[in-house]
This record gives structure tokens, sequence and C-alpha cells, in this order.
């Protein structure tokens, strides 16, 4: 995209994703956390769980564009592109799950991640979208969806949409391995399953036609464009969920038409406030995450996970508690009586603190490619 086709919302966009999944990621504590900044449970949608699909949206969008120095095609140079960011992007997933290395047991590493899904669904959902002519898409995208929706509901259980009953927890084990999988939901089950991951490359490929929408369309129409589809989502993506459950740990199908609508509303607006009527002034906060978004997404992780592992503080009455704990106990849990505030204190304050990192990465025009 030229300087002049260029959406200033989509960076703001991205770097809201990224801003948000820092903030829900890293809470003082796990225990005090005011509920929009919760996943659901199980099925249902909160503000929380839109995050994680707009940004594979903005990954689709974002391809558009960039795949059009190569004639949108599936070419050598496209190809060896493709395939090294999916590896790249998979490793680094890999090594924030084994970080530190020297003291993780590999026989219970867990494979999968969110930076695993971004990788495979960004990997396959480029092969696609340059394999097949564009009118094509929204049918593989379709068929995506239904062939998903038919696996959970001929290869579950009783309950094929419940954490027991569901086709991904056979099929991961499967092909990863009990034992490298994820096991928070108190059995083994991961939210990033491989199975699960097949209807993500179908938020991807809403992302992509989405970028085509943009581009044939007059930029002062782009809005309501996006805001007509959208709503559109929104609607199918509630009335499918009355047989399909919206599920963000199954990525299920009705959830993927939900989550795309919202995207697109938001991007819309976004595009209204920020490339049609001008309000910029705001949108350097967010333009900073947008610019390096994977790498300070990946700095995060990997120093939420240092501060834990290397850090061990003795208190005074003799308990141990690694340094990510201490800091919210000592220093901003005393802040307020309300635990819940302390607790978000804490995400903004390291917010503010990856906003610098990145802040000093974009003065000096470094813009990491991952």
């Amino acid at each position: 995209m030229n300087s002049s086709q260029r959406y200033l919302a989509l960076d703001v966009l991205r770097g809201m994703t990224i801003a948000t999944m820092i903030t829900v990621n890293t809470p003082g504590s796990w225990a005090h956390i005011f509920a929009p900044l919760e996943h659901s449970k199980w099925h249902g949608c909160t503000p929380t769980d839109l995050v994680f699909p707009f940004f594979l949206f903005v990954v689709g969008v974002s391809m558009f564009f960039s795949f059009s120095k190569y004639n949108s095609t599936l070419n050598k140079d496209s190809l060896i592109k493709i395939g090294k960011r999916t590896l790249l992007i998979f490793a680094i997933g890999l090594f924030l799950n084994s970080f530190p290395q020297w003291m993780t047991d590999y026989s219970k590493l867990r494979i999968l991640g969110v930076l695993q899904r971004i990788a495979i669904a960004y990997g396959i959902g480029s092969l696609i979208v340059l394999a097949f002519d564009r009118k094509y898409l929204p049918y593989i995208g379709a068929s995506i969806l239904l062939i998903y929706w038919g696996i959970l509901y001929y290869f579950g259980g009783a309950d094929p949409y419940s954490l027991v009953g569901n086709a991904a927890v056979p099929f991961d084990k499967a092909i990863i391995g009990d034992s490298h999988l994820y096991h928070g939901f108190g059995i083994t089950f991961d939210p990033e399953g491989l199975l699960s991951t097949i209807p993500a490359i179908a938020t991807v490929i809403f992302g992509y036609l989405t970028g085509a929408i943009i581009k044939k369309t007059p930029k002062n129409k782009v809005p309501q464009r996006l805001s007509i589809y959208g709503f559109g989502c929104v609607i199918a993506g509630y009335l499918w969920s009355l047989w399909l459950p919206i599920n963000k740990p199954l990525w299920t199908s009705s959830y993927v038409i939900y989550t795309a609508g919202w995207a697109l509303m938001v991007l819309a607006l976004l595009i209204w406030i920020i490339d049609l009527k001008g309000y910029t002034k705001w949108t350097s906060f967010f333009t900073v995450f947008g610019m390096n978004p994977l790498v300070i997404f990946a700095l995060s992780g990997l120093y939420a996970r240092a501060i834990s592992r290397f850090i061990q503080v003795t208190e005074a009455d003799g308990t141990v508690v690694n340094g990510y704990t201490w800091l919210y106990q000592h220093v901003f849990a005393p802040l307020t009586a309300d635990p819940k505030v302390s607790s978000l204190l804490f995400a903004l304050t390291h917010i503010v603190m990856f906003w610098l990192i990145g802040l000093v990465l974009y003065k000096k025009k470094i813009f990491i490619k991952v």
C-alpha cells in the first residue's frame, strides 16, 4: 500500500490489539480481574475474547496489501517469504514456551500457543489466498467453517461442544501428545490446539477479503460498507450460535463470524475517525505498538517469565514468592483498597513500560518484521 492509499487506522487497530493482549495477559493477580478483562469460562464472548481474532483479522488485511508486491500470486518469492515468516513466528512462540531453556522439562513442554496459532493461520491462510482466485475465497472460507462444524458435531461426544466432549481433545492428543498440550482447564485441552486452528485460518481469510473491499471501495464509502458487512456478520454469528455456541477455546465457526463482524465495525469506525475525519493526535500511542507488534508481544511474555523464574524473594514469614508476585503484592496492592484496581494498575504500568520500549524502536525507525 503506497502512502496515498495507506490507512493509519489499520496500524492503530493492530496496536490496540497488541496493547490489549498485553493488558489481559499481565494482570497483577489472576484472582483479581475485572469481568470485561477475563475470557469467557466456556461459551460466550467477552471483550477480551475479541482481541485474538481481531489480531488475526488484521493479519489478513495486511496480507492483502503486502502480497501485492508479488502480484498476489503464489510464486517462488512469495512462497519463500511465507515459509520463513511462518517458521520464525512459530519458533519464537516455542522459544517463549520453553524459556528459560535450561530449566524446562521438555517431556512436558507445551508445543502450541498464541504465536504458534498466528504462524499456522498466517502460513496456511497465505497459501490459500495466493493459490486461489479471489472470487473463490468466500466459498473456501465458508467451507472451512462448515467442515469444522461437522467435525465437532460428528466426532465429538454426547455433548460435542463441551470441554470434555469436544473432538479437539482426542485429535490434539493423537497428533501432539497429552504431555505437550495445555492443562490449564483442569483436563488436557489446548485452546490453541491444532484442530481449533483450522477455523482460525478462516479469520485470516476474512481479513484478506476485507483488504480487497477497502482497495476497491472509494475511501469515503469504506466505513459504510465495512459497517454493513460487519453488522451482518454479527447477526449471522449470533443466529448460528443458536445451534453452534460462540466459543473462543474451540474457536467455533459461529465465533469466527461473530468476531469478524465486530472487527469490521471497529475498523470502519477507526477509518472514519482517523482517515476520513483526520482525528489523529491520539493515535501515536497505539501506532508505536502497531509498528512492532509481535516483537513487543514476545518481549512482554519473555519479561513475565523472566521475573517469575529468575527472581525469588523470601518474605518475613519465610515464604518464598517470585518476582512477579512480589512486585504486585508490595508495590501495587497497597495502592488501592480494591485488589481489582491494583491488579489493573499493574497491567497498565507494564503497558507503559513496553510502549516506551516500542517508542525507542519507533524513534530510531527500527521496524522488526517478524
